[in-house]
């Protein structure tokens, strides 16, 4: 039996109601008359509805209900490929079918361990006036909407999908939370687009993006009582990943295309596969911010897993020298020194970054990986992805180009026993981009190679496809507050934005928590601040930038609590926050609890805390002393805890059964 037919004891608690209703409008019209049509899904649990419609110009529709309320307003459907469009003049071709999906699945990296998934389906055949068949999915679970467009039938002809008439139409007053999508080759050497611009918070919705290339998934809404999230996931290869369009004119924003630039060497801009294929599915999440947090569909709709093997496959921390040290310190001396300090921190991995091969060289880099093997370590090293599209000059470079160039390069990794990769500087989000990303995966399985992709797009649930892809970074993340004081200005609201947007599916390779000074920078957030990251931010394999000078500073109990630190949750939970003003998140190991929290506003806050229904009796508070830099650990007795966080401050309570 596979992982995905498996039903487990840890499936989500409380999430999704045993009740449910699937409601599907009638058709009362002949075959003849249903240019005109309209029908309807709701969720499990009642609580959501969406209706589907078909108007006389035979253009769809939809419009999503929460609460009995509508949270959007009527809202385009609609694709087109090179050969055919499916955008009006479209009819039944037979009548819709509704049905109840599950599934239950397994995931190495995120929130949750094992999770369980229901959803109302609603499938709809149509054909256009070419006489061409589309197929639109309809699927409601208890935390959103999802839906794709699928392409039946089998064919030997290519089909390229030039672009998508998909949005979402948010009513007046509705607010956003937006990352702004890099335009394609600028910045540093060219480098982007790579997800690392700067949240604009609480924005009406209507504005316009600052550049052509839009807005990136996931976006954030708000709406009266509901908060919306729109992304996307289902990623297989043969499409591109979108984005939202830069003019979002009366509040709609309609799915973007990337760049001409966003691809590969002479590599496929737009979506082709033959038929059948898919597209990748539009989500749209609505809820409370529990809800929100709590959710799980960005891999719930994900590609199921491609590897029979995962035995090899270890979430852990990760020693890493270059947060702080930079390009210099990629020498023998100093990666022998991490090796001891992850020994000693009992973190099972050691980061190598760029130019090791010129820097150190594959002979002593297989010296010093056999010297971490014997301390139970293992070693990572950095590539860059690069052909010609950018003006990168780091190495190795471009020996991942080719399958025959990269299953040689890693079956040499793999002879010396390197755990995993590093790779960087990605072109953007053009099916042949997509299509290199899972190319890299594949090889790197079958040599049990970790992956952690920099400088890349957000993984949009590849982590449950190749559950070898630990992390990827997609974010403004450590590295800028290190190069700019604006960024370590910021740290504390960017900080506390990433979990409701960035983080909410996705492994997030942020690189946090120095405990220490940053060369050349004040940094704004308290030590409290920085250990809370360690829980508030997922990652596969967390990298931390403190330093081992730095880590001998540190008191007992947070040497003990970063020693113990689990790889992996089995459970998460939100517990209170505001997006870009503070979060609190709840995460489970096993039988014992970690909360962590952060203020990234500028004025003090009180937080209450309740864990009384996990059974735990006692707890340990580990918040900030007198200063910014002191750290003290308290004994707490029960399981309501009141804590009071100062301007970018933050805390870890680690409960006990």
């Amino acid at each position: 039996m596979s992982e995905s037919q498996v039903s487990h004891p840890t499936s989500i608690q409380g999430r999704r109601l045993v009740s449910s209703l699937l409601l599907v409008c009638c058709l009362a019209l002949s075959f003849a008359l249903q240019a005109q049509w309209n029908g309807e899904v709701s969720s499990p649990d009642g609580l959501l509805k969406v209706q589907v419609g078909l108007d006389e110009q035979g253009r769809l529709s939809y419009q999503l209900f929460h609460l009995g309320t509508a949270v959007i307003r009527t809202s385009p459907l609609g694709i087109c490929r090179q050969d055919t469009c499916f955008e009006q003049g479209l009819s039944l071709e037979s009548t819709p079918l509704s049905e109840r999906v599950t599934d239950s699945y397994r995931l190495w990296t995120g929130k949750q361990r094992y999770i369980d998934y229901q959803a109302n389906q609603l499938l709809i055949g149509l054909v256009n006036r070419d006489g061409q068949a589309l197929r639109l999915n309809f699927r409601l679970s208890d935390d959103g909407l999802a839906y794709r467009y699928e392409f039946p039938g089998e064919s030997d002809e290519t089909l390229t999908v030039t672009s998508e008439l998909s949005g979402t139409h948010f009513f007046p007053g509705t607010r956003a939370w937006l990352q702004p999508k890099a335009e394609a080759q600028s910045g540093w050497r060219n480098t982007n687009p790579s997800y690392e611009e700067d949240y604009r918070q609480h924005i009406e919705v209507g504005t316009p993006a600052p550049g052509a290339a839009g807005w990136v998934y996931p976006a954030l809404f708000h709406f009266e009582d509901t908060w919306i999230v729109l992304s996307e996931t289902g990623m297989d290869g043969h499409y591109c990943g979108t984005s939202l369009a830069a003019d979002s004119t009366d509040g709609l924003y309609r799915v973007h295309f990337p760049q001409p630039p966003e691809v590969t060497r002479k590599g496929d801009l737009l979506p082709v596969a033959k038929a059948p294929f898919n597209s990748p599915w539009r989500l749209v999440l609505a809820g409370d911010l529990a809800t929100i947090v709590n959710s799980t569909l960005g891999t719930d709709l994900a590609v199921p897993t491609a590897l029979d093997e995962t035995g090899f496959i270890e979430p852990g921390i990760s020693a890493w020298s270059w947060g702080l040290l930079k390009d210099d310190a990629t020498v023998y001396p100093v990666q022998h020194d991490f090796i001891d300090y992850a020994a000693r921190m009992n973190w099972p991995y050691v980061l190598v970054d760029a130019d090791w091969d010129q820097k150190i060289g594959y002979e002593k880099i297989a010296e010093l990986a056999d010297y971490a093997a014997g301390k139970g370590v293992g070693l990572l090293l950095w590539y860059n992805s690069s052909g010609g599209w950018n003006q990168t000059v780091f190495t190795p470079k471009s020996r991942l180009l080719t399958r025959q160039d990269r299953r040689s390069e890693f079956a040499r990794l793999h002879a010396i026993g390197i755990r995993g990769i590093k790779v960087d500087f990605f072109p953007g989000d053009g099916r042949s981009v997509m299509a290199y990303y899972q190319d890299i995966l594949r090889d790197a399985a079958d040599f049990e190679l970790l992956v952690n992709f920099h400088g890349a797009t957000l993984p949009r649930g590849m982590q449950r496809t190749w559950p070898n892809l630990m992390t990827m970074e997609a974010v403004k993340g450590f590295e800028f507050i290190t190069f700019v004081q604006e960024n370590a200005d910021r740290e504390a609201t960017h900080s506390a934005m990433l979990p409701f947007t960035r983080n909410l599916f996705d492994p997030m390779d942020f690189t946090p928590m120095v405990l220490g000074d940053i060369p050349d920078r004040e940094r704004r957030t308290t030590n409290g601040f920085q250990l809370a990251l360690t829980v508030l931010f997922t990652s596969g394999i967390q990298h931390l930038v403190t330093t081992p000078e730095q880590m001998r500073e540190m008191p007992e109990f947070v040497l003990e609590y970063l020693r113990t630190l689990p790889g992996q949750w089995d459970e998460s939970r939100f517990i209170d926050g505001y997006p870009g003003k503070y979060v609190v998140i709840a995460r489970r190991s096993g039988d014992r609890w970690y909360l962590a929290g952060i203020n990234g506003s500028d004025t003090k806050r009180e937080i209450s805390l309740d864990m009384s229904d996990t059974g735990a009796t006692r707890a340990q508070l580990i918040e900030d002393g007198q200063s910014p830099r002191d750290l003290v650990q308290t004994e707490v007795a029960g399981a309501e805890q009141a804590v009071t966080l100062a301007p970018g401050a933050g805390f870890v309570l680690i409960f006990h059964p």
